[in-house]
């Protein structure tokens, strides 16, 4: 009974616009009671964002090869990871597939490049390619392209992009053991100048990569003090031939503990399920867009398949949610 009163003081502290602490979040964190957790972040959600979900179709328009040392990641160029690698896809093949995501349901579709940050040749085909899709696709367009100077920044906008992704992976106090090549503070500072330059940011992370539970609540924290519109909550797929390829998968549960506090710790944003949601998850996906989350990545991943975009319309439906 103490944790529910607990979790409900401070669902009604959240929707009071009071923030929750560190320590807070971790009591919410560690509590017992998992449903309600789950039930008050499913109030927080609809107190704030309504019954909507943001429904993205993602490409991989530039397939491995990247410089940086991401242990996650199949697409660095530091692994033998076996995934298929190509150049920047040409403009009408991107634009087809915004296409193909509009007209299967997708509000927005992102495009994403393994780069550090593109050479200025490939930019410039990017910034053609993005002024088609937004000339001839009536789709939210959004970007992923590594590190990012204001003036780029500035490019993107006056181009019609509608959000940049730059993701910190994880906390900075497990930063160093993910990547060598660049460090947490690069990081945000690329997220920074996305909000400098008036861009809407998407800034997440993974989780399950070997960190504590305390590190996922840290991560959470630095997320949130970006003021992101919008946050992936991704777990981690190990991929073959990358150094986090035999680390154990984590519990479903854990996955909607930290969707759940995240909720808490950032009431407003668009909180998304992405990559190693159908692995992890499995059926308690329709329990994480009752927990917390307004959004999910369907169609696929960077490197990983996904569910096709019809069951996860379905499953938005069948909740009582929509699109």
């Amino acid at each position: 009974m103490q944790n529910r009163d607990f979790i409900r003081d401070k669902t009604n502290d959240v929707l009071a616009g009071l923030a929750v602490t560190s320590q807070e979040a971790e009591r919410l964190l560690f509590t017992d009671d998992l449903m309600t957790l789950a039930e008050s972040a499913n109030t927080i959600t609809r107190a704030y964002n309504a019954n909507k979900v943001d429904v993205e179709t993602l490409l991989n328009a530039k397939a491995g090869s990247c410089p940086e040392s991401c242990s996650f990641c199949a697409q660095s160029s530091f692994y033998d990871s076996k995934i298929t690698k190509y150049p920047l896809l040409p403009t009408e093949v991107v634009l087809q597939r915004a296409q193909t995501a509009k007209e299967g349901g997708a509000s927005s579709f992102c495009l994403v490049c393994a780069y550090r940050a593109p050479p200025e040749r490939d930019f410039q085909q990017i910034c053609e390619t993005i002024a088609e899709i937004v000339n001839k696709v009536d789709i939210d367009v959004n970007v992923s392209l590594g590190f990012m100077t204001r003036l780029r920044a500035r490019k993107l906008k006056s181009l019609g992009v509608k959000r940049y992704n730059h993701n910190l992976e994880a906390a900075e106090s497990y930063f160093s053991k993910i990547c060598k090549t660049h460090d947490f503070a690069d990081r945000m500072n690329t997220a920074q100048i996305v909000k400098d330059e008036g861009l809407e940011l998407c800034c997440g992370g993974i989780i399950g990569m070997g960190e504590t539970p305390q590190q996922r609540l840290e991560l959470g924290f630095s997320i949130a003090s970006l003021r992101p519109d919008e946050v992936p909550v991704n777990i981690l797929v190990a991929q073959q031939g990358t150094p986090l390829s035999q680390v154990p998968q984590i519990p479903g549960e854990d996955v909607i503990r930290i969707i759940a506090v995240w909720r808490f710790i950032m009431p407003k944003t668009i909180l998304k399920i992405g990559g190693g949601r159908e692995i992890h998850l499995k059926d308690m996906g329709r329990l994480a867009l009752k927990a917390g989350a307004n959004g999910l990545i369907t169609g696929g991943y960077l490197t990983v398949g996904g569910n096709k975009p019809d069951k996860d319309l379905r499953m938005i439906h069948e909740i009582g949610l929509h699109t």
